[in-house]
């Protein structure tokens, strides 16, 4: 929350977001009680107002070894990797986040985590100055990475330790409007792109976006256009859904602000930056390797269907045949869990039905075991012994990562880059392996049926 108010204040508009957001969650709370009761269930409806992901972009290995150890301090791990560079945009990242739902509910905060991708700068000079650029540069108080180390060394911080690690973790991520490069190399890295710019041409690695979660992205997305906060013309992502899936994202944009740049003889000269902006975010159910699959082969042919890159121009075209195309995709989340294509929390149903029958030929402790009596257990939710809740997707989307990117920086033509996706690199530069979000997934539903189960056993 510190850092929450530490970018209300930089971005104002960032509040008036977090009031609109409120506003409509509260809405739908109040008319759709099955949501309601469906985040009770899932424990979501507790964190929902402080939920949050931000994004940073980081320029060297060595930032992003240390920024590991920094969210490590917090409880976040890097989860997933994510490839940009396809869709135009030269990074690749990962999330940093809890891992588990119970820590998930107690702090619901994800940074998306970019790496910039200097091999893809075609111009071996530029290349060169922006390294220089980035080496010179200390994105971490000397005093944060002291606590860091402190607390690799001790297992944990005294609570006033963690204090001030918060304050001294937060000027890593603050805005600075004095750059330390000059205005001429500043615009040589906006014309290769504009992250690169923004990543190069900078003190730290500043929050670019905060984002709240709401229930309703569509209604979100007209009242900023309501509330002078324009949003993007495309919500990225799968269209409206009875039972949403995935991530849905949008945002007002970006805001151009000043900026001092640093001249030869050390004295500053006025410029602008646009890179910072406000985004939304509403979170569905999480697929499993087969629901990913279509969802991907789906989303693909609705932007092969409009032969262009959704924009402002064909936003209502782009929006109806994706809506025509995603019909494939089961809209409920009984057919979803039948055939595999989302993962679920299992929960018992005091339902007074004789379960004695079922539960006797359940053999229960170990997820492989559980796996053999799918059949079982799908009896048991037909005979509303157990409900399924939907595990919420916690993660991001390439596509839609690289068009809120995209629609947030100044116009560039990259469109896309052909160095090859390299997620050994990015994890030699992290410092550790990034865990695999599907497997976390199928982890907790694989928990949460053998604790339904013997729950179950356990009142024959």
């Amino acid at each position: 929350m510190a850092m929450s108010a530490m970018y209300q204040t930089e971005v104002p508009l960032y509040g008036d977001l977090l009031n609109l957001v409120a506003e409509v969650n509260a809405e739908v709370l109040t008319k759709h009680s099955e949501i309601k009761e469906q985040l009770e269930h899932t424990g979501e409806i507790d964190r929902l107002s402080m939920e949050r992901h931000g994004a940073i972009r980081l320029g060297t290995a060595h930032e992003l070894s240390m920024m590991r150890r920094l969210f490590s301090v917090m409880g976040m791990h890097p989860v997933g990797y994510y490839d940009l560079a396809p869709a135009g945009v030269p990074v690749h990242s990962t999330a940093f986040r809890a891992i588990d739902a119970q820590a998930l509910n107690q702090s619901p905060f994800r940074v998306f985590t970019s790496l910039l991708r200097l091999d893809l700068i075609d111009d071996d000079a530029l290349k060169q100055e922006a390294s220089n650029a980035l080496a010179n540069r200390n994105i971490f108080t000397d005093t944060v990475v002291s606590l860091i180390e402190r607390f690799e060394k001790q297992g944990g911080l005294t609570s006033e330790e963690g204090e001030q690690f918060i304050k001294e973790a937060l000027e890593t991520f603050r805005w600075h409007d004095k750059t330390p490069v000059s205005k001429e190399l500043y615009q040589r890295l906006l014309a290769q792109h504009g992250l690169i710019a923004d990543v190069v041409g900078f003190k730290g690695p500043h929050i670019n976006h905060l984002t709240p979660r709401t229930l309703d992205i569509d209604t979100v997305q007209q009242g900023m256009q309501e509330k002078g906060m324009p949003p993007k013309a495309i919500i990225e992502g799968p269209p409206k859904r009875e039972c949403p899936i995935l991530l849905r994202q949008t945002s007002f944009k970006a805001l151009e602000e000043a900026v001092s740049f640093k001249n030869s003889e050390g004295e500053y000269e006025q410029g602008c930056h646009t890179a910072r902006f406000g985004e939304i975010e509403q979170r569905g159910v999480a697929l499993t390797p087969t629901g990913r699959a279509l969802y991907d082969k789906l989303l693909s042919q609705a932007r092969h269907q409009l032969g262009a890159t959704p924009n402002e121009g064909n936003a209502a075209q782009y929006n109806r045949i994706l809506a025509e195309v995603f019909t494939a995709f089961p809209d409920d989340y009984q057919t979803m869990h039948d055939k595999e294509l989302a993962y679920f929390y299992y929960q018992p149903v005091d339902s007074g039905i004789d379960i004695n029958n079922d539960i006797a030929n359940l053999e229960t402790g170990h997820s492989e075991q559980v796996a053999h009596s799918r059949d079982i257990v799908n009896a048991l939710i037909d005979k509303g012994a157990i409900r399924i809740e939907p595990i919420v997707y916690e993660d991001f989307l390439p596509v839609s990562a690289a068009g809120i990117f995209q629609s947030n920086l100044q116009q560039d033509k990259q469109s896309n880059y052909d160095g090859k996706s390299n997620q050994q690199e990015f994890e030699q530069a992290l410092g550790t392996n990034v865990y695999d979000e599907l497997a976390l997934y199928e982890d907790i539903q694989n928990r949460s049926l053998e604790k339904c189960l013997i729950s179950l056993g356990s009142g024959r």
